[in-house]
């Protein structure tokens, strides 16, 4: 059902923890599955992703999507950031059941809630990002497809 990859990321998280006075905090949930994820960023003078955290609440393959979507963006710009999708982090892991799909949809959601929280406090405008919705609902996620 899993692949070793989101096995792997389950078992064996990284990146797992909160940075204090982090650039950016972003949190994301799904009200109808229970899942919440937390992403801490810490983002240097040039915007790149210094360092990145999480803290998730909710099943296996959330714990593996946020693992995987923090590998992915550390050490990133914010623009290469803004470039990670639910997809992306799916392909990562060799890919989700359809059932776990809105789980990576939360990653990418996450990290762009953080880079939204990073923008505002610094009064800048990031390119293609959004303000974030708190709640990613089912409707929403069968919409990718």
């Amino acid at each position: 059902m899993y692949s070793e990859k989101v096995m792997d990321h389950f078992q064996n998280p990284r990146n797992v923890g909160e940075i204090e006075n982090a650039s950016g905090t972003g949190t994301v949930g799904n009200a109808k599955c229970g899942d919440i994820m937390r992403i801490y960023l810490d983002i240097d003078e040039n915007q790149i992703i210094r360092d990145v955290k999480f803290k998730t609440f909710g099943c296996g393959a959330a714990v593996a999507t946020s693992s995987m979507a923090t590998e992915l963006v550390k050490g990133k710009s914010i623009q290469e950031a803004m470039q990670i999708t639910n997809k992306a982090v799916m392909e990562a892991l060799d890919g989700l059941p359809p059932v776990k799909v809105h789980c990576s949809l939360l990653a990418e959601e996450a990290i762009h809630a953080a880079l939204w929280d990073y923008a505002q406090k610094n009064h800048i405008e990031i390119a293609g990002l959004e303000q974030p919705k708190s709640d990613i609902s089912e409707e929403e996620e069968e919409e990718e497809y």
